[in-house]
């Protein structure tokens, strides 16, 4: 049997964050020292890898806020993995848990960035044709994993919490007719 000890699962759940924290800043860092600014890579007929900065969110929203929005994304970052550690140690389920280790992982990632770096390194460039998805990195992909993961844990626990009210309404009915 695995050890259920929760401070080893809490341990875990952490180097998981780390690694990704890891992954995702040694990307970033190939990406600097190998491509220029600007440049663009073609690896296939659907990705390219470029060298980008990000000083917005997601889609680069905010981008031209004026330099402002730096100190609010830190901020934010920053209180949000403190949520996320402090909730990863109230024993979640596993899924649950997954999610927070990559939400955490992918906010750190990008933290780093923005207090080192002062904007976000995107590098990942999906398209077809000539539509292009906003270039990313692991970190955004870590969280958007991570939101997948919660969602479908939600699902998975309310569907869960509506088949145990119904085996218990069944069970209340069935004693009636005895």
């Amino acid at each position: 049997m695995a050890n259920s000890n929760p401070t080893n699962t809490f341990c875990g759940w952490l180097c998981l964050s780390g690694l990704i924290l890891l992954m995702d800043q040694a990307s970033k860092y190939a990406v600097e020292r190998t491509i220029e600014y600007g440049e663009r890579v073609e690896i296939n007929s659907i990705l390219n890898i470029v060298h980008m900065m990000n000083p917005g969110a997601a889609f680069s929203l905010l981008a031209d806020a004026g330099g402002w929005q730096r100190y609010f994304f830190i901020a934010l970052a920053s209180g949000v993995s403190v949520w996320l550690v402090w909730t990863m140690r109230r024993r979640p389920t596993r899924l649950e848990a997954a999610s927070y280790s990559m939400l955490l992982g992918g906010a750190l990632g990008n933290l780093v960035d923005r207090v080192w770096r002062g904007s976000v390194v995107d590098f990942l460039d999906f398209h077809w044709s000539y539509s292009h998805w906003p270039a990313f990195n692991l970190a955004d992909t870590a969280i958007f994993i991570g939101v997948c993961i919660f969602i479908v844990s939600t699902i998975g626990s309310r569907n869960h919490q509506v088949h145990d009210e119904g085996d218990n309404s069944d069970h209340e009915n069935n004693k009636g007719m005895r």
